[in-house]
């Protein structure tokens, strides 16, 4: 039958939306390029996306989704299967097959070892060894999504008579057809558990009806320490103006002196009251974060209020009686509907959260799918945090802290990246932040603690002092596809490590906030004091300073070109504010070489994998704030935004200053392209959508070249973040009517092809430090001319 009528087999990277009775799991032996060469000479077989299917080098057990018509199809390839594996003959005309199968280790039916995940199976197994048979466990159900509302009843009902059966309740559901997600809420008794855990055929992990079984979502938010008390004469004023910035985080203290006035709070689920005040740490911190920075510095308030929506409750932790993505569903979906919104303006929303239960591994989270619909549907730029993995990690070959602490740099700095490397594969993105459409952000160790504060840190090591890199802490990268993440890092305090143990080796593990090392923010009063302060750290203090300073360049820029800029779809906004978020971002070079270092390889003919080591850890790089939103004399920042058909491409014009031409200095290109794929269930290919940046070839003439410290072009264009820098020192030639045209191209949609606009955001900056003439020559070659915004 292959052989006769091949058509209708599909190859995908990720199964959700896919029916498991026509799904076959290709567990692949080696490198995924040969798999992918073998699979194209199949006739029939479409390989939909080879980008999507290439993951991360840390992933041992890659495999791919074969959906096939029907049974039949699927019985075949199976014989054929085990044929090859009984080294028999395939035939005549099934060579392909032939050198498909030599790149497997395996060919199955979609089954209970894909229903419950390796990692999910040894939660399962841990949480069950601690209870007795009268015990009961919050499990997630997440069923195979059907379009037909009659089909997907009976296979609820099938499940949930299955739960009763086994002496578990329904707790709560959520079907979201948005992105194929149907999903029931259980607490199941410890035998139940036990046989999830063993994958078992008899219990819930046997059911055709069920696609995956998970832990129940669980907060990992940053702690925090130290309580400090405000200066006494301090007033901040209230906020006015209808909110750009959403929060969806733990009950804030609303009337706190630093947040009255600033939050309209949401309360959609009823969480406030559940909420006692001395718990509400995590919103509060984040709240304060956003409007004001790190009160560490003297940063100035955002003047609009901020549109707060509780979801986590008692704990700051997710309640358990709800799904997390039942929550952020109803929440963003309340601020945009279209009748009575809660939050009309909102296209910024700040996520510090995740799920510590659900690291990524290749295979996109429901939370990730539905923020990337949300973003498309909305035109809403998500500020996601990359999450925090605070476990003790040993630091070989230290025996005590005193030992590590006497090491000089960069001995100390090295020793401590080396023993990170080792742990790559278990240190990934928490759920939602491999996030597509969004921007993930991961937590550098910057903050503005004083030098006196600094030697508080009794106990604590800072492992890396002067160098600039990410913290111990921070999640690592890469995305979905192999793409850029975290997109950008943000400051999220100096992290020191702390001892855990001493002995054959030393133990340590990240402290959280504190006077020495931390974020000052807003927080509970505690013990009966006036202490409202006190300091935060990690991945969602980072994030949140993504969103505030998203929200000071959605403020520049109001400014600047005022109902010009407004009168935007808020889809366009979002994107350039997505692109001018990711512009300033730069690898340190001092934690560049670092890395390159420590993870190498050290032959220089392999940078492209030197640079997927670096990017691992540091994204596109820091964000600098403050030339994000501010004007300089010696470098103009240009922007663009619209919308492309497909197979359409756009060109942008920038001008060239002419005070740069005869100039032999350092000088600059820096262009970031970013835009927002639409994300439906059934679609071939997730990122169904990729546009392309076109380098000009006046570049050349401008005397750059592609910057070395970046990452990889083919690794910067896998995500919906394009981000490039060029750098030369030989002196331009320039004329009057110099100018550089980019073109932003939307390549062939893979699949289907897709009757969508989709909305982009161009960012472009050309710079020559020292000469001051540059904002002022590149303003007067645009119309209609923009009010200077100083810094």
């Amino acid at each position: 039958m292959l052989r006769r009528d091949p058509s209708g087999l599909t190859l995908r990277a990720d199964p959700s939306s896919l029916a498991p009775e026509r799904l076959l799991v290709f567990e692949v032996r080696g490198a995924v390029t040969n798999f992918a060469s073998a699979i194209r000479r199949v006739p029939g077989l479409e390989l939909v996306d080879e980008e999507e299917l290439e993951g991360d080098n840390q992933d041992k057990t890659p495999e791919a989704y074969l959906l096939v018509p029907d049974a039949a199809a699927l019985q075949n390839i199976l014989s054929l299967w085990k044929r090859w594996t009984a080294g028999q003959e395939l035939g005549t005309g099934f060579a392909p097959w032939r050198d498909v199968f030599a790149t497997l280790r395996e060919i199955r039916t979609w089954g209970p070892s894909d229903r419950v995940q390796e990692s999910d199976r040894e939660i399962f197994e841990e949480e069950v060894e601690l209870m007795g048979d009268g015990e009961f466990l919050a499990i997630e159900i997440e069923l195979v999504f059907r379009s037909s509302e009659e089909l997907a009843t009976a296979a609820e009902h099938a499940v949930i008579e299955r739960i009763g059966a086994l002496g578990g309740a329904l707790v709560s559901r959520s079907r979201i057809a948005d992105i194929a997600y149907h999903a029931l809420l259980a607490r199941l008794p410890s035998p139940a558990v036990r046989q999830i855990a063993e994958r078992s055929e008899n219990g819930i992990s046997g059911m055709d009806a069920v696609m995956h079984i998970r832990p129940q979502s669980i907060a990992s938010p940053d702690s925090t320490d130290d309580a400090a008390r405000p200066p006494a004469d301090q007033v901040v004023p209230p906020a006015a103006g209808e909110p750009i910035l959403a929060i969806l985080d733990g009950v804030p203290v609303a009337q706190h002196p630093l947040l009255r006035g600033r939050l309209n709070v949401d309360d959609l689920f009823g969480l406030e009251p559940v909420a006692l005040v001395a718990e509400r740490v995590h919103g509060t911190a984040m709240a304060s974060l956003i409007a004001h920075g790190d009160r560490n510095l003297a940063e100035p308030s955002l003047s609009r209020r901020i549109h707060f929506v509780p979801v986590m409750g008692a704990g700051d932790q997710f309640p358990e009686d709800r799904l997390v993505i039942d929550l952020v569903y109803q929440a963003v979906t309340a601020m945009r509907r279209d009748e009575d919104p809660t939050a009309p303006l909102v296209l910024i929303v700040n996520v510090s959260l995740g799920n510590a239960r659900k690291p990524f591994q290749g295979r996109l989270s429901p939370w990730a799918r539905l923020l990337d619909r949300l973003s498309h549907r909305y035109g809403i730029l998500f500020c996601v945090s990359a999450g925090n993995h605070v476990q003790p990690f040993d630091l070989p070959p230290f025996l005590t802290m005193a030992e590590y602490e006497a090491t000089v740099q960069p001995g100390r700095a090295t020793q401590t990246l080396t023993a990170l490397s080792a742990l790559i594969g278990y240190r990934r993105l928490l759920s939602p932040s491999e996030t597509v459409n969004g921007i993930t952000v991961g937590s550098a160790n910057i903050d503005a603690v004083t030098p006196a504060e600094r030697r508080g840190a009794a106990g604590r090591v800072d492992p890396y002092q002067l160098t600039v890199t990410a913290n111990p802490s921070s999640a690592l990268g890469p995305g979905f596809a192999n793409s850029v993440k975290p997109d950008i890092l943000m400051p999220g305090s100096r992290e020191h490590l702390t001892m855990v143990a001493s002995g054959a080796a030393l133990a340590v593990r990240p402290t959280g906030g504190a006077r020495p090392h931390g974020l000052r923010v807003a927080a509970p009063p505690r013990d009966g004091s006036n202490n409202w302060e006190h300091y935060t750290c990690g991945t969602s203090a980072a994030s949140a300073l993504a969103s505030r300073t998203a929200h000071r360049i959605h403020d520049a820029l109001e400014e600047a070109y005022g109902e010009q800029f407004l009168s935007l779809s808020q889809h366009q906004r979002a994107v350039i504010l997505k692109a001018l978020l990711v512009h300033t971002a730069a690898w340190p070079s001092d934690s560049a070489d670092l890395i390159k270092g420590v993870l190498g390889p050290t032959d220089a003919k392999q940078h492209v994998r030197q640079k997927d080591n670096i990017r691992r850890f540091l994204g596109f790089g820091i964000v600098s704030a403050e030339d994000a939103i501010y004007c300089a004399s010696d470098r103009a920042t240009f922007w663009a935004t619209g919308t492309l058909t497909s197979e359409s491409r756009r060109s942008i014009t920038v001008p060239l200053p002419t005070c740069m031409s005869g100039q032999p200095l350092t000088h600059s290109v820096r262009a970031t392209l970013a835009w927002l794929t639409p994300v439906l269930p059934g679609r071939q290919s997730y990122r169904s959508v990729k546009l392309s940046l076109l380098a000009p070839d006046e570049l050349g003439g401008f005397r750059v070249l592609p910057a070395k410290a970046q990452p990889d072009a083919n690794q910067a264009s896998k995500g919906t973040v394009f981000s490039r820098r060029w750098d030369g020192d030989k002196a331009p030639a320039l004329t009057a009517t110099s100018a550089i045209e980019f073109v932003v191209q939307r390549e062939p949609d893979r699949g289907a092809k897709i009757d969508e606009l989709v909305p982009f955001g161009l960012a472009v900056t050309i710079a020559m430090p020292g000469v001051v003439e540059v904002y002022d020559q590149a303003r007067a070659r645009i119309a209609p001319p923009v009010a200077v915004r100083p810094r």
